[in-house]
């Protein structure tokens, strides 16, 4: 009976009224919720498996009493999202995530928002206990004693209506990070790593906030300047159609397609590769 009333009791206290906010009212009621808070919990649901851009469909937001989840689809050309800016960007304000590069590659790219504030519980975790990184539902077991449902984890976040289970598991995704905050900051307080996390937040967060070749460039290890331009072409190509990289064409035949625009003798090589006439006549113009 204990144990059942100390689980009743946990719940009571975590309980937090959920709004959805999908209305020009109900946006002007979450800034005016949000103004004066000092830290917020966030997370985003989008879906990135056809575009080059991700596409943001849910922005959840907890407060310290109240948890937002914003149909960004609803706002994609909206100037309220300019106030939402502001408020993230606040650097009085503090944003908590969970694994904060993801999250913040989709609010730059999505919103061009790039919070400052940071704190991540995941690098946090990562300095008071070591280890492997944990994911979200192993912090929240570790620190609260919840078990969360992940098993909307794939679901369709571009479909409406949400689901309750869609609703519910939004929602779990921030109800707890502030909470997990709070405790870990008193854990590292004691071994004087909170503003190490904090900076270690930082810089993954402005990793995330930039523009979404550099890091793919980086990665791809150019050495040379016609290397270089057929990546950026490839990428200018994928951001004019919104699709990815590799529907232009796939890395495997980056080799090939560089010795043919090298050559400029191959262009069948080209046309066969890439399925596209006028994308292929488009590529040999700009290396000849």
């Amino acid at each position: 009976m204990i144990g059942i009333l100390k689980k009743l009791k946990f719940y009571l206290i975590n309980k937090k009224p959920i709004y959805l906010i999908d209305s020009e009212e109900d946006f002007n009621f979450l800034i005016l919720s949000l103004k004066n808070e000092e830290i917020l919990g966030i997370d985003t649901e989008f879906d990135w498996r056809t575009t080059y851009f991700p596409i943001l469909s849910l922005l959840q937001i907890a407060a310290k009493e109240k948890i937002f989840l914003i149909d960004c689809l609803r706002f994609r050309n909206s100037k309220k999202l300019k106030n939402l800016k502001n408020i993230l960007e606040d650097q009085n304000r503090l944003i908590v995530f969970h694994s904060s590069r993801s999250d913040s590659t989709v609010l730059y790219t999505s919103l061009n928002i790039k919070v400052k504030n940071v704190y991540d519980i995941q690098i946090a975790e990562k300095v008071v206990r070591g280890g492997d990184i944990k994911n979200y539902a192993s912090i929240v077991k570790t620190y609260l004693n919840i078990s969360l449902d992940k098993s909307e984890t794939n679901s369709n976040w571009l479909k409406r209506p949400f689901t309750k289970s869609q609703i519910n598991y939004a929602a779990n995704d921030v109800r707890f990070l502030i909470r997990i905050h709070n405790k870990q900051k008193k854990m590292l307080k004691k071994k004087n790593a909170y503003y190490t996390v904090k900076d270690l937040t930082k810089k993954e967060v402005s990793l995330g906030s930039q523009k979404l070749y550099i890091p793919r460039l980086k990665k791809f290890k150019s050495r040379n300047k016609i290397e270089k331009d057929l990546f950026m072409w490839r990428e200018n190509m994928a951001m004019e159609r919104n699709v990815p990289p590799s529907y232009i064409f796939k890395d495997k035949h980056f080799k090939k397609i560089l010795k043919a625009c090298d050559e400029n003798t191959q262009k069948d090589t080209i046309y066969d590769i890439l399925e596209n006439k006028k994308l292929a006549n488009n590529l040999i113009e700009s290396f000849e």
